[in-house]
């Protein structure tokens, strides 16, 4: 009996390791904003700052402003367009690439390179 016993329990704890993987998998990917869109409407219908701040990578929360939560929260303004953009940075050069943002796979919609003004502000934002 104990043998059987032995077998149930490890059973019930590998049911046990597999729902919590499959939980842990599935909140990642259905409650994790994914591109641009889905951000603006995690922000947009937040019930508020402190759930807005789990979106923000640790050590980067001061980046975000309350001031701004409440004002994409506004019922009475809503954006005029959402985009979605990714920096590649070399030595010299960045390029600024806007992709489709709410797409389940990245679409390339335009590729230019960025002023050295506007270089410079993004590099001052990098930790």
């Amino acid at each position: 009996m104990s043998k059987n016993k032995t077998l149930k329990n490890r059973i019930a704890f590998l049911i046990f390791v597999l729902v919590i993987v499959v939980g842990a998998t599935y909140y990642g990917y259905f409650y994790k904003p994914k591109n641009s869109l889905d951000l603006y409407q995690a922000i947009a219908f937040a019930d508020d700052f402190e759930e807005v701040k789990k979106l923000m990578l640790d050590g980067y929360e001061d980046n975000f402003k309350e001031e701004d939560f409440e004002f994409i929260k506004k019922l009475d303004t809503s954006p005029n367009r959402i985009g979605q953009f990714t920096l590649f940075e070399y030595d010299e050069r960045t390029f600024v690439i806007m992709t489709s943002p709410g797409t389940e796979k990245l679409e390339v919609l335009a590729v230019d390179e960025l002023p050295k003004e506007i270089r410079d502000y993004f590099l001052q934002l990098a930790p």
